[in-house]
């Protein structure tokens, strides 16, 4: 159940889409305005677990043609339940420039728990780390749930993350491969003894920066390394001088969105 849409149908959805919106605007800072097309929801399933979650909409959205979908993950500094810290982190920079007018999508911004992260540490799983509760919910939004609502393409689902989130990036791609058709981890980590010739059958684009404080960069160097090493495509982009902050630069680079915009599920 997505709490802020009530009907499935395109038109119910629509409206109260607007309506949630109005009531942003009006509830709202005036210096958090510039965040209101990312309309805010909270998706509570049959347990009555909630998540809440913010979406853009593709600009022109038209029922009759189906829409890649994004799944952003945001960084630790992210968490709560405000349902506005992860904008700040990232999601506001797919506003820019032609990126809408020339690609159509959906952007699907949730927030984690303030009392977890996106994984927990799990000694019996077989990466050390499993889903926490936030991160499936996240999964199941955009695997069954948003789809009852809108036109959205299951063969050009997505994936990106910064930091923590880009953490989980890797992660769901060794546990899930094949949910996703790509990824774009950006300052993320993790131990490149978890990649698979499953996981790797599904291309990356990593961004990390080479003085990196936070995120070693030779952890991103690994990552990709192994991904290639099972036989994967792994495209990597080193910057310099961003420190942990180059979701800056990733998430303006209209290369990126170009070849992520072409991969697809088979």
């Amino acid at each position: 159940m997505v709490s802020a849409s009530g009907s499935a149908g395109f038109r119910s959805a629509v409206l109260l889409v607007a309506f949630a919106g109005t009531l942003l605007i009006a509830l709202l800072p005036a210096a958090a305005t510039d965040t209101n097309e990312f309309l805010p929801f909270v998706y509570t399933n049959a347990a009555r677990r909630t998540l809440p979650y913010r979406l853009l909409l593709p600009m022109g959205y038209d029922a009759a043609r189906a829409y890649p979908i994004i799944l952003y993950l945001h960084g630790a500094a992210g968490r709560g339940d405000d349902n506005l810290k992860p904008l700040e982190w990232g999601p506001t920079l797919f506003l820019e420039g032609d990126l809408r007018r020339k690609h159509g999508f959906f952007l699907v911004v949730p927030q984690c728990s303030p009392s977890t992260g996106w994984q927990e540490v799990d000694f019996n799983d077989k990466l050390g780390m499993k889903e926490s509760e936030s991160l499936r919910l996240a999964i199941e939004l955009v695997e069954t749930i948003l789809p009852k609502q809108f036109n959205i393409d299951p063969k050009r689902r997505y994936l990106t993350g910064v930091s923590m989130g880009g953490h989980a990036v890797w992660g769901i791609l060794v546990r899930r491969p094949g949910l996703f058709a790509a990824a774009v981890p950006v300052c993320a980590g993790g131990s490149a003894k978890i990649v698979t010739d499953s996981a790797a059958r599904y291309p990356v684009w990593a961004f990390h920066s080479d003085d990196d404080h936070l995120m070693p960069v030779q952890q991103a160097r690994d990552l990709v390394k192994a991904w290639r090493e099972h036989g994967g495509t792994a495209r990597y982009t080193e910057y310099t001088g961003l420190k942990h902050s180059s979701w800056k630069k990733a998430y303006l680079d209209a290369e990126m969105f170009d070849w992520l915009f072409e991969q697809h599920l088979p």
